[in-house]
């Protein structure tokens, strides 16, 4: 695939990206806006966070349970499904039951969410596989540039969902954002029913815990596919705790971090997805990682705010070399656990990342916000460095676990 316009005139791209873009808006506000009414009601920053972040952190218990089903159900119908459930959801916690059903709620809509990623990035690699996109002759290489572009909507969207979700609270209350946010899950659900196609499951057999287990023992044996799904998960999540220390390094200034790593990230995606040659990816991917850690290296001399924005800048470009390695993830995963897969990779590096933010803020609690992004930094440069041997690319790929 050549270019971005390539990509919207693939079949079901568009639709499948636009609801995709609600889902993640529709996250968003309601995340601040739990946040906002957890903490009303408890003045606990603690409580606050966890009703923002519980969903995240609840994905590890979807990984290692429901991701059989990834690749068991018909993609259409669960993607339908799941954005329901949320809508469902998400519109019971405007309501607002007790705390404990709150976070009763978190945990269940954590668990949907560990099987909806593993079901959209599956059917997104089978919408933009070279063999699904015949009408056009020219499109290759589809899988890493729509991940780039589902990238880079993610972090607008992000940032438009937080500034929307701010205006709707202070004019609607928490609780009428919440029920814009299920309106536009519900309108994601509607996308997906009609602009999407039927197609049946990638893979045979029931769904179940022990299929789930065995599926994933058999995708982390091969080290390939291991040192792969370690490199995505480790280095991202050490460095993500980074990111999460802007606001106490720098407290007048972390909007200014946040956008140039922002920034510092589409620069990457794009560099990498449009202008690198296939051939030259495979040798990219651990300085990518590297680069992605060694700017926090100098935090701890306390840089001022605009070289510390610099710094985050050109660190945030590193995140590309998450791009590069689902790319290779998918050239040594069979299509039929391709789904199983990706929800693997999405799953854990959404729990290292609530990791890393742990790690980071008990460093800098013990130090200087500072210090423990410098500490952090070193951890994920060693981590990248042990890594680094199983990342080589083979002569031939790692055979793939095949199921039932």
């Amino acid at each position: 695939m050549t270019s971005y316009r390539s990509l919207f005139r693939t079949p079901e791209f568009t639709p499948f990206f636009l609801a995709s873009s609600a889902q993640v808006a529709a996250q968003t506000m309601s995340g601040l806006a739990l946040g906002t009414l957890v903490y009303r009601a408890t003045d606990s920053p603690l409580l606050s966070a966890l009703s923002m972040f519980g969903p995240s952190l609840a994905q590890v218990l979807g990984a290692t349970t429901l991701l059989s089903a990834a690749d068991r159900l018909p993609p259409r119908a669960t993607l339908t499904g799941t954005a329901l459930a949320f809508a469902a959801g998400t519109a019971a916690l405007a309501a607002p039951p007790p705390l404990w059903g709150i976070f009763a709620l978190i945990l269940v809509l954590g668990l949907v969410a560990s099987l909806g990623g593993g079901v959209r990035w599956g059917l997104l690699n089978e919408i933009l596989r070279e063999d699904g996109c015949v009408k056009d002759a020219h499109i290759k290489d589809g899988y890493i540039l729509g991940r780039s572009v589902f990238n880079m909507a993610n972090g607008v969207t992000q940032v438009v969902g937080f500034a929307t979700g701010g205006v709707l609270i202070a004019f609607l209350s928490a609780r009428g954002t919440l029920l814009t946010a299920a309106a536009l899950y519900a309108t994601a659900a509607v996308v997906s029913r009609f602009a999407l196609t039927a197609r049946p499951p990638r893979a045979t057999g029931r769904p179940s815990l022990r299929e789930t287990r065995r599926t994933n023992a058999a995708l982390l044996a091969a080290r390939p596919r291991r040192h792969l799904f370690l490199a995505l998960w480790i280095p991202n999540g050490l460095i993500v705790g980074c990111e999460s220390l802007y606001v106490s390094f720098a407290p007048d200034h972390a909007g200014l971090l946040f956008a140039c790593a922002a920034l510092g990230m589409l620069a990457g995606d794009v560099t990498v997805a449009r202008f690198v040659p296939p051939r030259l990816r495979p040798r990219l991917g651990v300085p990518l990682l590297l680069l992605l850690a060694a700017p926090y290296v100098f935090f701890v001399l306390r840089p001022g705010p605009f070289l510390a924005a610099g710094l985050a800048t050109l660190a945030s470009a590193g995140f590309a070399a998450s791009l590069l390695q689902q790319e290779r993830l998918m050239a040594v995963t069979p299509p039929e656990l391709s789904g199983h897969a990706l929800g693997l990779h999405s799953s854990g590096m959404l729990t290292m990342q609530g990791v890393g933010a742990a790690l980071a803020g008990a460093t800098a609690q013990l130090t200087s916000p500072g210090t423990a992004m410098t500490v952090i930094a070193l951890v994920s440069i060693a981590v990248t460095v042990s890594l680094a041997p199983g990342l080589r690319p083979a002569p031939r790929a790692a055979s793939a676990p095949r199921t039932a």
